[in-house]
């Protein structure tokens, strides 16, 4: 959580952190976000806004849930085209680091990289630029709204197998990589 209140208040955003347990019901995901949202509600929020880009079950979901408490859902990447979006996004100079990839569609050497051209270059063709299938997950830690970098050092790399029931079919290893604060 430290890295996570260093990028916020790099960036002069307000944080409000819900936990949400590590092994969790789709069902008490909902009792914990429907709480949480009850109290942004009261504290005058009104719109809630996703990096979500084309998973139309997703954003369903999303536009959905928040609904029932009276809020509104905003996609302001919606259909843009991945390629281009990490493409303004690097020049624009913002700086992301890899800190998890699906282990099924991506090896070890691309956890812990900061994404640049090269990176790019590097994807399978059957991985999206952005992740946008949960192929990988990043850590943004510098750019233009930032008033200075995060700063942190990588740790250790490690694969992480999750335990699934046979009728459902999901991929269960990933590659993490820790990412330490430096005071």
């Amino acid at each position: 959580m430290p890295l996570l209140q260093a990028q916020a208040q790099a960036l002069d955003l307000p944080l409000e952190i819900v936990d949400i347990p590590e092994q969790v019901s789709m069902e008490q995901y909902n009792q914990i976000m429907h709480q949480a949202l009850t109290e942004f509600k009261q504290q005058g929020i009104t719109h809630s806004v996703f990096g979500d880009i084309f998973l139309e079950d997703l954003k369903a979901y999303r536009e959905a849930q928040l609904q029932k408490l009276g809020f509104e859902a905003l996609f302001p990447l919606w259909g843009k085209p991945t390629r281009q979006v990490m493409k303004e996004f690097l020049e624009l100079g913002f700086k992301t680091i890899v800190v998890a990839a699906n282990a099924r569609l991506l090896d070890k050497s691309f956890v812990g990289r900061v994404i640049d051209k090269q990176f790019l270059e590097d994807l399978p063709e059957n991985v999206d630029p952005c992740g946008e299938n949960g192929e990988f997950h990043t850590f943004v830690f510098d750019g233009p709204n930032f008033a200075e970098p995060v700063p942190f050092q990588t740790g250790r790399t490690v694969l992480k197998t999750y335990e699934h029931s046979e009728e459902v079919a999901w991929d269960n290893q990933f590659w993490f990589c820790d990412l330490l604060p430096i005071a």
